[in-house]
């Protein structure tokens, strides 16, 4: 098979235990994209927090990147917005009001900005794990209902065991509506029924005309999932969930051992395993 497009996760998946992409990755990678493939970015991160990691593998191109899990693509040098598949703003006031009901920790994601309702250990948390300023702004019900945005995404964190009850509520109380997922242990993240992974590289290879089958995707957490099985070739690194690993056409090394170079090395650039 040829293949055309290759999608890749970053935390876990592409980014080593130190968050770096080895040198061993970045050649690999620059080296498919001067052969004429398309490389994509699939993270549930920001766009402002994971656009480093696309410029310093392909500093002149402007290749997309998927955001949200799939509710953003955007271009890395242009910064031109292809899609958005964002929550209505009705759903997401429904969805804090749940989440402060419950005493949840519930931040919001709007135009690349992050809003809690209080400072906590989770804000500091997400200061110390992303490096951003984060906005603090009381209750999220009436900042959302007075703004009238429309968030990317909205994400709860607890680390007192509370995420796989919040997941089973969500996904019950808005049956349809969004898809709840933990992207990572006390992470839950919300986005609109449409705004995956998988529904989104389906949608940016549509617009290239490039079939599933051209399509190598790499992955570790359940938000990777339905990109694994849509592609043509779904990899899982080593350190993957059970169940990427079980959806997966082939399994790589970790993370950290290189897992995501060594498949293009051999599939793309035809080097002797």
């Amino acid at each position: 098979m040829q293949y055309r497009m290759i999608a890749v996760d970053l935390d876990d998946t592409l980014l080593d235990e130190s968050s770096k992409i080895s040198n061993r990755s970045r050649l690999v990678i620059r080296e498919a994209i001067d052969q004429g493939i398309k490389f994509v970015i699939a993270t549930g991160r920001m766009y402002k927090t994971s656009l480093h990691y696309m410029q310093e593998i392909d500093p002149d191109g402007d290749s997309p990147l998927i955001n949200y899990h799939g509710a953003l693509v955007k271009t890395a040098h242009s910064k031109k917005v292809l899609l958005h598949r964002p929550l209505s703003n009705k759903l997401a006031v429904a969805i804090a009001g749940e989440a402060e009901s419950s005493g949840l920790n519930v931040s919001i994601f709007i135009d690349d900005t992050i809003y809690v309702d209080r400072e906590s250990k989770v804000s500091n948390f997400y200061r110390s794990l992303t490096g951003i300023d984060i906005n603090v702004v009381g209750s999220l019900t009436r900042f959302l209902s007075d703004n009238g945005k429309d968030p990317s995404k909205m994400s709860i964190i607890s680390f007192d065991g509370e995420i796989e009850q919040a997941e089973k509520h969500f996904r019950k109380k808005f049956n349809g509506k969004v898809i709840a997922l933990q992207s990572r242990p006390y992470f839950l993240e919300i986005t609109d029924r449409l705004a995956t992974k998988g529904q989104t590289l389906r949608w940016l290879a549509g617009q290239q005309g490039i079939s599933r089958e051209e399509i190598i995707a790499f992955g570790d957490g359940y938000n990777d999932l339905d990109m694994v099985r849509y592609a043509g070739l779904g990899v899982a690194v080593a350190n993957a969930r059970k169940e990427v690993i079980e959806a997966a056409d082939l399994v790589t090394t970790a993370h950290n051992e290189d897992g995501v170079a060594r498949v293009i090395e051999k599939y793309i650039l035809n080097r002797p395993a």
